[in-house]
């Protein structure tokens, strides 16, 4: 039984130990996903399809785990995907999160619906640092969060482009899940069943989404559910005019995190963006569309001496990892790997989940008989 951090052997048990440890709604916000949830469960799946080849007698006592994606170069191909309201989840949030991946040298992705400051956070980590960004319909909100990012010296803008309405996340509904949380007959009983949450949520610092609390009440002072804050406060009249323009008013390393198709990444490539996340939001925006790892290869095949290319999503094991490099990938990123880390036991549980992944990597390397990521091709997978 997966009862405390040193019994986690990886990432479903860290699940399981968040699902003990968190009240109903907030474990469902993290775990859960769009309609039928079948775009969540290929994401991970998707990676069973596909098998690899290992060579051996390779020398590799000695290897090279570091990739360099944004100019960056970072210690392992797998960075912490920017994911919203983590003081939620463990009253430490993104300052948990942040120390953790700057302990294991690799890039820490902040949300717009961050719980800290993005300044805070900026002096707290070196690491690199990627400020996710939602396009609202209040352009003055777009601006101000614009420059807190760039005060902050974040290194990478991620312009989301796969929200352009809130999914529709049933088990939320089900749940009551609001952000700030609110109680409910449904839900009094989770919460009163999970002191320990709740006396951290309650005697923290309050909680509200830290850079967004001066410009809308909503999801800080008024409770309200992430699927109405998207469809209610995000501008549906976003196209690539606009994300050209906000890569300009940025000026500097930009990406565009939802892109799912070969063609959209090539109109990525030719406005002239760093790198793409194929992502799609970890299944909890359109159900039934395809996994990242479905796209990797013809995306990378279109666009790959372009940009970087990122598989955002999915990942539970390195071999996963191994996988989306050898397929074309750049990097890999994830948001529900070290959330349910997160929920389970804080910065120690987020640096528990990097140190089984990283590990899980560098002997898959060896295992593979390779000593760099580059060594990583096509030829070392097939599929199903």
């Amino acid at each position: 039984m997966t009862s405390s951090l040193k019994s986690c052997l990886n990432i479903d048990d860290l699940r399981t130990l968040a699902k003990r440890r968190l009240p109903a709604p907030i474990f469902h916000y993290i775990d859960g996903a769009a309609e039928d949830e079948t775009t969540y469960r290929r994401n991970t799946e998707s990676f069973e399809t596909c098998d690899l080849v290992p060579n051996v007698l390779a020398s590799v006592e000695n290897i090279d785990l570091s990739v360099e994606v944004f100019g960056k170069k970072l210690a392992m191909p797998l960075f912490c995907s920017p994911t919203a309201l983590q003081r939620l989840f463990h009253h430490d949030g993104e300052r948990a999160v942040g120390r953790a991946a700057e302990k294991f040298g690799t890039l820490f992705g902040v949300s717009s619906l961050t719980s800290v400051r993005l300044a805070e956070i900026s002096k707290m980590i070196s690491t690199p640092k990627m400020f996710q960004f939602y396009y609202f319909k209040d352009k003055a909100l777009n601006a101000h969060l614009l420059e807190r990012a760039k005060a902050a010296r974040f290194d990478v803008l991620a312009l989301t482009v796969d929200t352009i309405v809130g999914g529709n996340r049933e088990r939320d509904q089900r749940t009551g899940f609001t952000t700030p949380p609110k109680l409910t007959p449904a839900s009094l009983l989770s919460f009163a069943a999970h002191p320990a949450w709740t006396m951290n949520f309650l005697t923290h610092e309050k909680f509200a989404l830290a850079e967004l609390v001066d410009y809308v009440a909503e999801g800080s002072n008024k409770a309200m559910s992430i699927g109405d804050y998207f469809s209610t406060l995000l501008d549906q009249t976003m196209d690539w005019d606009a994300a050209a323009e906000l890569k300009a008013q940025w000026g500097g390393k930009f990406c565009l995190k939802g892109v799912m198709s070969v063609e959209d990444a090539r109109r990525a490539a030719e406005m002239g963006c760093d790198a793409i996340m194929v992502s799609n939001h970890g299944g909890r925006q359109l159900d039934g569309s395809r996994s990242p790892f479905d796209q990797i290869a013809e995306i990378a095949d279109a666009v790959g001496d372009r940009l970087d290319i990122i598989l955002d999503g999915g990942v539970r094991r390195g071999s996963h990892v191994l996988k989306a490099l050898a397929a074309g990938a750049k990097a890999c990123s994830g948001g529900r790997m070290y959330l349910y880390a997160l929920a389970a036991a804080g910065q120690p549980g987020v640096e528990h989940a990097l140190r089984l992944l990283r590990a899980e990597i560098e002997r898959d390397m060896k295992l593979m008989g390779v000593r760099k990521i580059t060594d990583l091709d096509r030829d070392m997978l097939r599929y199903r």
